[in-house]
C-alpha cells in the first residue's frame, strides 16, 4: 500500500512508517513531470475536457511543436490519455488525481497569500 500520509491509530496519532525507496522514486518521478508550467497549463486546459492539439494551441498560446512534445510526456506518464477518431488526435485527462493535487496546492498557495497579507496589515 502507498500512503504518504501516515495512517491514524486509535486515538487519531500519526504513526510511523515508511515508504520504500522505489515507491518514492516513483512519487518523485511523476511530480518531475508535473514540475514543468507549460505541462501544468495544458493539463488546467484538459481538466475542463478533451481536446485536439490544435485547441490546445489556440487556448494555451504555445506553439503546436511544443504542446505535442509535452502531451507525448504527459501520455508516456500516464496524465493524460489520447483517443484517435479520423484524422484528429483527441487528448483527455487519464487521470483525474492529478486535479486534486493542484486543487490542494492552489489551496495552499491562497492560505500563505491571507497569512501573509495578515503579516502586512499589522
Amino acid at each position: 500500500m502507498c500512503r504518504f500520509v501516515p495512517p491514524l491509530d486509535s486515538h487519531g496519532i500519526p504513526m510511523p512508517h515508511s515508504l520504500p525507496p522505489e515507491i518514492l522514486d516513483q512519487i518523485a518521478e511523476r511530480f518531475r513531470v508535473l514540475a514543468e508550467p507549460t505541462r501544468l497549463r495544458i493539463l488546467n486546459v484538459l481538466l475542463d475536457g478533451e481536446r485536439t492539439v490544435s485547441e490546445l494551441v489556440e487556448e494555451t498560446g504555445l506553439n503546436q511543436a511544443n504542446v505535442s512534445k509535452h502531451l507525448g510526456l504527459l501520455r508516456s506518464s500516464s496524465f493524460v490519455d489520447r483517443r484517435k477518431e479520423g484524422l484528429y488526435a483527441y487528448y483527455s485527462v487519464a487521470d483525474p488525481s492529478v486535479g486534486v493535487l493542484c486543487e490542494v496546492m492552489c489551496g495552499r498557495l491562497e492560505a500563505q497569500a491571507a497569512e501573509q497579507s495578515a503579516l502586512l496589515a499589522t
